[in-house]
């Protein structure tokens, strides 16, 4: 029989071959499903651990494994799975099947791969003639997977819940399940890698290669800028960069990060539509944030659109609830919305530096929700409750704050500035002074002046607009810009400003009242620190007899002018009248306010230099030690407070010939002083001076001399050419000319 009239053989696309007369068949050689799209990014940078996470995780063996790459809108999830996919695609000689979760029928999807990509035929009912649905159809389809061996790799692109497709998960452990979702936890058993943004690192190289090395080197600070405006958020960077890229050259970053600045989200590099792309992102950010905005309930956006209000730093979620209290929302509604954001990651949960949990709004999703914030009717509603919230935590802030209170405030402050530059006309009339004087307090009571000058001169410009020149508030916010540009030792600019606070409180307040005491110290103390001591004196006493005259005994006030008016004498040697003076301050302050306090430790240092003065250097040392410490304690290291103990423990040193111990309290002084005060301020004066002396009595004039005449220039400018201090350095200057001369 010849193979020509051999019947009942169906020969479908295998090739016969002969061997010893034998025929033998073989199956065709299958070319593995995948259906890729995208070639993935040429410019991929970074996200090696995430990787290798992907890959550790679908490598477990006797199971299917699932695993589920999470994060935020625009942050890479589907680039960070197409570069596994590209990198591991011959590990899954089974084939590779990408299919879109998000707004699909995966079933459909399922069996649509099977019949185009395999060549199938899907039955459509079972042997019995019973129609299958979608989801049997599906389960048929993992069972005769084409080709029959070998791992494939299923990515499920966008998930945005299980219910659409837990029932369609292969079964069979050769299958591996790569999810890519907004949502966190979205089942115990698959395992999530969460992906976060782009390192600043990563970020600025990912830029460089959408616009060009040349272009970032030669704006290197601004292209790091660029990357932090957009919170390192790769959608934003890539959009950004292509958008770049297609300008001139002359079209600088610079200019891109001002029209980013002035025209936020609204700005054309952020819409896609104007930027075809073969590129994963097929969202502008608008868009892709937008998805997210639409799985929130109602009242979720609603709580989403206030979060907008806070600066771009982290915020405790207490405030969210203080905020939404005013507005009357149900604490059960609000809670309900905190777990919805975190699950969408519109919002992330970190640690502060205390170990404390905080909220983060990424900037780009903070952006997306302003402008949610402005379509709704209620948005100057939000805004007020959101001001009030952060105006209660403003009156916390001590003139003096503590290391303690520091630590419990200082997440505040960037949303406490927030509404002095944003939402000011939010804040009520009761609760608008206390905006920028509490970022005073908060950053001239740790000795950073330059850092409170703004807000104390926006301040005054800010209440005169709402309230008009006659206003106690108005005088108040001169007082505080006044005592401010006196502790920055710019006296003649501080002189003006105190005498109109004292000018409007007698004028609304009549002559006999505290805060016109208060004034009378403050303008007193100007006149004392410019070597004006009568004038001085007579303030003094007049605001110490005015507290007396009201019956104000036990009270701060009256101790602080106990220990001013002793002060005085102290400058001008009295020390006989100034020694009691500051013991009464001392009694009344422990009195008020217990020993931990840092105006205990003041009147210590007070006691300390007057019996430094007198020779009673045992005394002294042990005063000045007792204020340092409390100080330190109270204060923390860096502040002006504590430069001036270093100083005067320093002093006593020298004193009493110990010149190696006085040496580095000298330069501690000195270099906490140029941190806090800059390099014009009196204090600075004092230190230099003080060194030169030491070095002078060391015979070491050329380093002295030096240091000198750097006190003497910094005293002429910041006290004035008469000042007393200034003739005392004036007069060493010229013995250090003499005894270098011989």
């Amino acid at each position: 029989m010849t193979s020509e009239n051999w019947q009942g053989i169906n020969i479908k696309g295998g090739e016969p071959t002969i061997k010893d007369n034998t025929f033998i068949f073989e199956s065709p050689k299958q070319n593995s499903p995948n259906n890729l799209l995208y070639s993935g990014s040429a410019n991929f940078v970074g996200r090696e651990y995430e990787l290798s996470q992907v890959n550790e995780k679908l490598q477990k063996q006797d199971f299917v494994a699932i695993s589920a790459v999470s994060g935020m809108g625009g942050v890479g999830k589907t680039e960070l799975a197409l570069r596994y996919t590209r990198q591991h695609e011959t590990d899954y000689p089974g084939g590779i099947c990408w299919l879109n979760a998000r707004d699909s029928n995966l079933a459909a999807e399922i069996v649509q791969f099977a019949q185009i990509y395999m060549k199938l035929e899907v039955p459509q009912q079972d042997f019995r003639g019973r129609a299958l649905s979608l989801t049997e159809q599906v389960a048929w389809c993992w069972q005769h997977w084409q080709p029959a061996k070998g791992r494939v790799l299923i990515v499920l692109d966008d998930v945005t819940s299980l219910e659409g497709c837990r029932d369609v998960l292969p079964r069979a452990n050769r299958f591996r399940v790569l999810m890519t979702t907004r949502s966190r936890n979205l089942d115990s058993n698959i395992e999530e890698i969460s992906l976060d943004v782009l390192s600043p690192d990563e970020a600025l190289e990912f830029l460089t290669k959408l616009v060009g090395t040349l272009r970032v080197q030669k704006e290197l600070e601004v292209a790091k800028e660029l990357c932090l405006w957009l919170g390192y958020l790769p959608l934003g960077l890539e959009l950004v960069g292509r958008y770049l890229a297609k300008k001139p050259p002359n079209w600088s970053l610079a200019r891109m990060l001002q029209q980013l600045k002035e025209q936020r989200l609204s700005n054309d590099a952020f819409k896609l539509e104007q930027q075809q792309t073969l590129s994963t992102a097929q969202r502008g950010v608008l868009a892709a944030f937008e998805l997210s905005w639409r799985e929130l309930t109602l009242t979720t956006q609603r709580v989403a659109a206030l979060l907008s209000l806070f600066a771009p730093n982290i915020f405790a979620w207490e405030s969210v609830e203080s905020a939404t209290g005013l507005l009357n929302w149900a604490s059960v509604d609000v809670e309900t919305a905190n777990s919805q954001l975190y699950e969408l990651h519109l919002i992330q949960w970190v640690e502060d530096t205390e170990g404390e949990s905080k909220i983060r709004i990424h900037p780009l999703i903070r952006e997306f929700l302003k402008v949610k914030l402005d379509a709704i009717e209620q948005a100057f509603e939000f805004k007020q409750a959101f001001a009030e919230t952060i105006v209660t935590c403003a009156k916390k802030i001590s003139s003096l704050p503590t290391a303690e209170l520091i630590k419990s405030v200082k997440d505040v402050i960037p949303h406490l500035a927030e509404v002095a530059q944003n939402l000011i006309d939010a804040v009520s009339d009761e609760g608008l002074s206390e905006v920028f004087h509490g970022l005073n307090r908060f950053y001239s009571g740790q000795g950073l002046y330059a850092l409170a000058q703004p807000w104390c001169e926006q301040c005054v410009s800010v209440l005169i607009s709402r309230f008009g020149e006659e206003h106690l508030d108005v005088a108040t916010s001169y007082n505080h810009l006044a005592r401010l540009y006196s502790n920055q030792g710019h006296y003649t600019k501080a002189k003006p400003f105190y005498k109109k606070a004292l000018e409007l409180r007698q004028q609304l307040l009549g002559k006999e009242h505290p805060d016109v005491a208060a004034s009378y110290d403050d303008l007193a103390g100007l006149y004392s620190n410019q070597g004006r001591y009568t004038e001085a004196e007579a303030l003094f006493q007049k605001a110490l007899e005015l507290r007396l005259r009201l019956r104000i005994i036990e009270s701060p006030c009256t101790a602080i002018g106990y220990n001013n008016l002793a002060a005085l004498y102290y400058s001008q040697g009295r020390y006989t009248e100034a020694e009691p003076l500051f013991q009464k301050a001392l009694e009344l302050t422990q009195r008020l306010v217990g020993e931990e306090h840092y105006s205990v430790a003041g009147s210590y240092n007070n006691l300390a230099a007057l019996y430094y003065s007198q020779g009673r250097y045992t005394e002294a040392e042990s005063l000045c030690k007792k204020a340092l410490e409390l100080w330190q304690r109270l204060l923390r290291e860096e502040h002006p407070d504590v430069a001036t103990s270093y100083n005067n423990l320093a002093a006593l040193y020298y004193s009493q010939g110990r010149y190696t111990e006085a040496e580095p309290l000298y330069k501690k002084a000195l270099e906490l002083r140029q941190r806090l005060l800059g390099e014009e301020h009196p204090d600075i004066a004092n230190s230099y001076n003080s060194l030169a002396i030491l070095y002078s009595s060391q015979g070491r004039y050329t380093e002295a001399e030096p240091l000198c005449k750097k006190a003497l220039e910094i005293a002429e400018i910041s006290l004035g050419v008469d000042h007393p201090s200034t003739t005392n350095i004036r007069k060493k200057l010229k013995s250090l000319g003499d005894n270098y001369a011989k």
